[in-house]
């Protein structure tokens, strides 16, 4: 079927080879419209964004210099994760991938909850981050926030349904940005620390790191209950999964983007803490308030404040793009494999997910209107949720990818092109990292009832998926594999 006609998919079985590497249009309809540039920038951007820009001010107040350990180590983590995921998608480069591997490799209800958990992860994520972003323009205009809200999700909504070009372009320029902005701040930081110029250039030291209390002035407990805001910063650096089903060369470009994980941290997390934290002490950073704002302020640069703010809209923008394109995906690999309404499955005549994605941006645009009329406590409770179903899909790429080099190695299985180093030691070691980080998230307070929320979406996805079943027992869906 050709991805330039509106794909309405049979009913046959995808079955497990569907979207191999070898299918122009990734076996889908879809277009491989992305690429290596587009996808270098995608894997950049998602690594980079409000957890950063903003949540990174509360986790210095909590463990001061020792949150560029936790970075680190978290970033260690990451990379495994996505070497993991590396490997499968070398293996079987398909959009939906997260779900998709699930189901190969755990069973149909695993898909069906992975996929459905991502999917909301993102609406959810994109509610959030539109209202940021309408948020964040009242610095310049005088505008009620819901016209900022509504003009954005329709303009990402359209440049979505185009084609995935646009999308990519969206997110190479907003990437661009980001990654700007942080290397320009690395290097103001390194001529203050070398030349002393501006109003911190007389304190600016890198003794800052261990002089203001130590390095763990709050303990190594504190440092243990930033790790939910560490991980909050990395979500959605998966996202480059799911553009494996529309890149042109997954074999060349996907590898080359996630081997790009352990530079991208080491320099836009840890570089970019330990050269703040060496202009401006630790204690002078303050909860809710951006460490990079706080860090222009001290240097004298009043123009620092509209600079973030611009960047952190871009970094909102960014993420509910992300959302836009990913939900749209992750609805119609549901569908193909009839975990989901088959409408789901229709294409534009440029391959995007037509229903998916309006579906998605109207929920979008109902949370918004919610969020404007009860901006409560309820509402962040919602928004607490997106950290821990968030995971979930990296706990999925670590369990999926654990069983298939088993399989491989067996020779039941072929062997991945792009094999993770160390593996599954590294894999398990990742597991056993995110258990800690959902161990904290229920001592911390602020974050507890987001593991309320959770056994309550997975008591509808089970009550869902076995009316689903039952309608339908002669699925293949449901099948056990």
């Amino acid at each position: 079927m050709s991805s330039t006609q509106v794909d309405t998919v049979s009913d046959g079985e995808p079955g497990p080879g569907r979207g191999g590497p070898s299918t122009p249009h990734g076996g889908e309809g879809y277009q491989r419209g992305l690429g290596a540039r587009q996808i270098q920038m995608i894997a950049i951007g998602g690594a980079i964004g409000t957890g950063l820009f903003l949540g990174a001010g509360k986790a210095i107040s909590k463990a001061g210099p020792s949150l560029i350990l936790a970075y680190a180590i978290a970033g260690l983590v990451i990379f495994f994760i996505m070497r993991a995921l590396g490997e499968l998608l070398m293996y079987r480069p398909v959009s939906g991938s997260f779900s998709e591997y699930a189901r190969e490799f755990i069973g149909p209800f695993a898909g069906f909850v992975t996929g459905w958990t991502y999917w909301l992860f993102w609406v959810v994520t994109g509610i959030t981050e539109v209202t940021a972003a309408a948020q964040y323009m009242t610095y310049w205009f005088d505008v009620p926030q819901w016209v900022s809200a509504l003009l954005f999700t329709i303009i990402l909504y359209g440049a979505n349904l185009i084609s995935v070009k646009i999308f990519g372009e969206l997110e190479f320029w907003f990437s661009m940005v980001k990654v700007t902005a942080i290397v320009g701040m690395i290097l103001i930081c390194v001529g203050i620390l070398t030349l002393g110029f501006s109003d911190a250039g007389d304190t600016a030291t890198v003794a800052h790191l261990w002089n203001q209390g130590g390095f763990f002035p709050e303990g190594i407990g504190g440092t243990l209950m930033t790790l939910q805001i560490v991980m909050f910063a990395f979500l959605a650096v998966e996202l480059v999964g799911v553009t494996a089903g529309e890149s042109k060369d997954p074999e060349k470009t996907l590898p080359k983007a996630i081997n790009t994980v352990p530079w991208r941290i080491a320099v836009f997390y840890v570089g970019a803490l330990v050269m703040i934290l060496s202009v401006v002490p630790w204690t002078e950073f303050q909860p809710g308030i951006s460490p990079f704002v706080a860090a222009f302020e001290k240097m004298g640069l009043g123009v620092g404040a509209a600079i973030v703010n611009f960047v952190v809209l871009t970094a909102a923008l960014s993420s509910c793009n992300s959302g836009m394109y990913s939900t749209g995906r992750m609805l119609r690999d549901l569908a193909l494999n009839g975990q989901g309404p088959k409408f789901f499955t229709r294409l534009t005549r440029s391959g995007t997910p037509l229903v998916g994605t309006t579906f998605s941006a109207a929920l979008m645009m109902v949370g918004v209107w919610i969020n404007y009329q009860w901006p409560g406590e309820a509402f962040n409770y919602v928004v607490s949720f997106a950290t821990i179903s968030g995971m979930w899909a990296w706990v999925m790429i670590l369990v999926c990818q654990i069983r298939y080099r088993a399989k491989a190695d067996r020779g039941e299985l072929p062997v991945s092109s792009f094999r993770a180093p160390g593996a599954p030691f590294t894999s398990w070691f990742a597991l056993c990292f995110l258990a800690l980080v959902v161990v904290m998230m229920g001592i911390d307070p602020d974050t507890r009832i987001s593991l309320y929320c959770a056994p309550l979406w997975a008591a509808i996805l089970l009550v869902s998926y076995r009316v689903l079943r039952s309608r339908d027992p002669q699925n293949a869906a449901f099948a056990k594999r």
